[in-house]
């Protein structure tokens, strides 16, 4: 039976981070983003959140691309066709290439929707199997290395499982020497987002010396060939982030040897269906999996606790506390880390309520369509 789904409500989100992120990109104060809202004929409300940016650092989607594809392409394709499972929603916009970030945005919607139609967790529905998570913090590019080392040993007090730091040419060796010399125990792993290329094999095999969980994403940001080569030669673990965008690509990588862990991002994958299926290759083939962030809100950061109960989600994921990134959030209870855990929420859909006055605060942009 078709998911009767009335209408579909866009808001465009302005929100300011707490601290300015900095990576080899660039430097991040606000975010700009979309939270979807699909509406059944009974009220339900399910909601998703876009991860894309202003500007294409992270990949070529952006705010503005992911604007033209929602509402040029992807919403007729709703009306078009039954949705009766969210695993629908990957077929239907199977037609459209790329702009997974855009895809994401509204699949995640039906997802909230139709569990709370099932009366179910989000978590549940997919499979998951864990009633907290682990997590880890994800620390930008400081000033100084003081600065860096401080943040760090805030976020080690604070329980949290691993700490990832970003490098890149100029901020790594050094840096990560200082960091091991003070937190000579404490996991760490490091994000490069695409920074280094082979040339840099030498440099890049000297972070062996440091006794990284891995290390994300050295070489560009649509590679697998590169990678193989250098996995090859390091001892370090390789985690893929940039370029796996489909089951297909983390099978490409296993086979040709360009990582030992992939993360899994939803918004990168094209939601939460392909996320699942990524994460059951990894399980079969024994590859470590983690859930990776992009400075989410709320609803995003729902999403992703509800996929990290999956069980091949071995390691430690960037799901922070919602107080790391904003004042206040969007969603109610925010989302809190106790001891570097996050207690899994088991009511209907992502677990969280919708705090509509702030959602109506930090709204820019709203439309509503009918579906």
């Amino acid at each position: 039976m078709a998911i009767p789904m009335e209408k579909l409500i866009i808001r465009r989100l302005k929100m300011r981070l707490n601290d300015p992120f900095t990576t080899s990109f660039g430097t991040m104060q606000e975010k700009e983003f979309f939270i979807s809202e699909i509406v059944d004929r009974n009220g339900n409300r399910g909601f998703g959140e876009s991860v894309a940016f202003t500007a294409p650092w992270y990949s070529e989607e952006s705010v503005e691309t992911n604007r033209h594809i929602i509402e040029d392409f992807l919403i007729d394709l709703l009306r078009e066709n039954k949705v009766e499972h969210p695993d629908d929603v990957l077929k239907i916009f199977s037609s459209i290439r790329g702009n997974n970030m855009a895809k994401s945005t509204l699949e995640g919607a039906v997802w909230d929707l139709y569990a709370k139609r099932e009366d179910v967790s989000l978590a549940k529905l997919l499979g998951g199997e864990k009633n907290r998570i682990d997590v880890g913090i994800s620390i930008g590019i400081q000033s100084t290395v003081e600065d860096l080392l401080q943040t760090i040993e805030y976020y080690v007090r604070e329980g949290y499982k691993r700490i990832k730091l970003k490098i890149k040419p100029g901020w790594d060796l050094d840096v990560l020497r200082e960091v091991r010399k003070k937190f000579p125990e404490t996991p760490i792993m490091a994000d490069a987002n695409s920074a280094y290329t082979l040339d840099d094999l030498d440099h890049l095999k000297k972070l062996d010396d440091y006794n990284l969980m891995m290390i994300e994403q050295p070489l560009a940001h649509d590679d697998i060939i590169d990678h193989a080569k250098l996995q090859n030669e390091m001892e370090t673990p390789i985690c893929l982030d940039e370029s796996i965008h489909s089951l297909s690509d983390a099978k490409k990588a296993v086979e040709l040897g360009s990582c030992k862990i992939i993360n899994i991002k939803i918004g990168r994958v094209g939601g939460i269906s392909e996320a699942k299926r990524i994460h059951d290759f990894c399980k079969e083939q024994g590859v470590d999996a983690w859930c990776g962030g992009m400075l989410e809100a709320g609803v995003g950061r729902a999403h992703n606790i509800a996929l990290t109960t999956l069980p091949q989600f071995t390691m430690p994921g960037d799901t922070a506390g919602s107080s790391r990134y904003w004042e206040k959030d969007i969603i109610k209870p925010e989302v809190v880390v106790q001891d570097g855990v996050i207690h899994v929420p088991n009511k209907p859909g992502i677990g969280y309520e919708i705090d509509d006055n702030a959602l109506e605060t930090y709204t820019i942009e709203k439309k509503e369509y009918k579906l």
